[in-house]
């Protein structure tokens, strides 16, 4: 908790106090706490299971049960459906506790929300009375009510404290208030949607005289779901293994660029997203930016580790990198485009490049992204012939490169992904790197980054 920024807790604080409001029955109302407590139950017992099996389910995978509550029973007791479950949940991160609160108290809002909602639009009539195609109109609004009050809360935690990334509570760094909310809404419709229907025939089935019991069976297709994400969650853990163990290679056998891998990842990352790639081509141009030098591999080490100029044949052998590369990870499927990136991120856009002298539109687009990855790190870090450049002075010389080297959208999207939100990678070596026994600088090998040839790197 400690570790919790003031702001954040203060933020916590105020969402926790009016989930407890919302907890309060008003006065004289009608109790369905067996109801509640049934389903309290039920969506519990959904998260222990998880949290015992040790799989990180998506968010909103027992969503149903929520909205079925919200579909059956008046606010506060479908408030009160979501705390058990919140609080046994399973959380990957710390603060453990301080996490669960704050999901417990996030959910009992967006429930208290939908299910006002749906009681306003005469929702709960049309539930018990079976009318399915009347139900569905509450039962959307009530589910856009969830969605919207989600994204609001989310977004206010990353605009008081994470950063990086649209995890609540994920990491402390402050993020301009404009980015915050910025596609959590449209990221969760879609799928929320396909949960509020599954919810809404729960409630329907429980309304129907064959009860509770019947209602039980809608939750059958979503524990196949999430079985499906449970492989998927593994399978996904295998081929981050697989890259690492290749890119941990690369890093014992060519010392002086060790984390640059992972560093043009993230680079490769930030351009694809300004660029507004899908998830699914942004994780693959992550994967590009890490592999872009798995091919080192098959060069002999003590090219890489030469400290004075290469002969033209020694230089030739440098420039197989990129197929070498190519050749490790043909195989690997999951890969996608990201071996095109391997095998062409040394091309140039005027066609001076290698392996291949591609020009232009002939260059895949993933090997141009990681092209200005790959220089921007180079430029940026501290290596043994060169010490880094600040970053403003590295983008400015991207941007006067871009068009004959680089391709200008690339260069843009980077810039501009910068802008917004900093570039802050781990330091790629010490100054211990920097000199040889004797205290004497190293003599940067050719085709190191100098000014003016910020992709001339190994």
């Amino acid at each position: 908790m400690t570790a919790v920024p003031a702001r954040v807790r203060a933020y916590v604080a105020c969402v926790v106090g009016a989930a407890l409001l919302c907890l309060l029955p008003p006065p004289g109302g009608r109790a369905h706490w067996w109801a509640a407590l049934l389903l309290a139950l039920l969506y519990a017992g959904c998260e222990r299971a998880a949290r015992f099996a040790g799989i990180s389910q998506p968010a909103g995978t027992f969503y149903p049960v929520l909205l079925a509550g919200a579909f059956l029973l008046p606010g506060p007791a479908a408030a009160l459906v979501a705390v058990p479950g919140a609080l046994l949940s399973h959380v990957e991160h710390r603060p453990v506790a301080l996490r669960r609160i704050w999901r417990a108290a996030e959910l009992v809002l967006a429930v208290r929300a939908a299910a006002e909602v749906h009681r306003l639009l005469g929702g709960r009539d049309a539930v018990a009375a079976g009318d399915l195609p009347c139900a569905l109109g509450p039962a959307g609004a009530a589910v856009l009510a969830f969605c919207l009050v989600l994204a609001l809360l989310d977004g206010g935690i990353l605009a008081v404290g994470p950063g990086a990334r649209p995890t609540p509570l994920g990491q402390w760094g402050k993020v301009p208030a404009r980015w915050a909310w910025r596609g959590l809404l449209a990221r969760s419709l879609a799928p929320i949607a396909v949960h509020g229907l599954a919810g809404l025939m729960m409630a329907v089935l429980w309304r129907s005289p064959y009860g509770p019991v019947a209602a039980l069976l809608v939750l059958l297709p979503m524990c196949v779901s999430w079985w499906a994400f449970a492989q998927y969650h593994r399978e996904r853990g295998a081929h981050q293994a697989t890259i690492r163990a290749l890119v941990q290679a690369v890093d014992i056998k060519d010392g002086y660029t060790r984390g640059h891998s992972e560093r043009v990842g993230q680079a490769s990352m930030m351009i694809a997203r300004q660029l507004g790639m899908d998830d699914e081509r942004v994780e693959v141009l992550r994967f590009a930016g890490i592999l872009h030098d798995v091919g080192k591999l098959g060069v002999p080490t003590r090219l890489l580790r030469k400290d004075g100029p290469l002969t033209p044949e020694e230089r030739r052998v440098i420039e197989l990198h990129p197929e070498y590369g190519h050749e490790m990870v043909r195989g690997i499927g999951f890969l996608g485009e990201a071996r095109a990136a391997v095998l062409h991120h040394h091309e140039r856009l005027d066609g001076s490049g290698y392996p291949y002298g591609l020009a232009g539109r002939q260059i895949p687009e993933s090997a141009r992204v990681v092209a200005v990855a790959d220089a921007f790190d180079a430029m940026t870090s501290t290596r043994s012939y060169s010490r880094a450049r600040p970053v403003p002075v590295a983008l400015a010389e991207l941007e006067r490169c871009a068009g004959s080297q680089f391709d200008p959208a690339m260069v843009t999207a980077l810039v501009e992904a910068v802008g917004r939100s900093g570039w802050h990678p781990a330091v790629t070596a010490g100054d211990e790197e920097v000199r040889d026994r004797t205290g004497t600088p190293r003599v940067p090998p050719p085709g190191a980054p100098v000014a003016g040839r910020p992709g001339a790197h190994r």
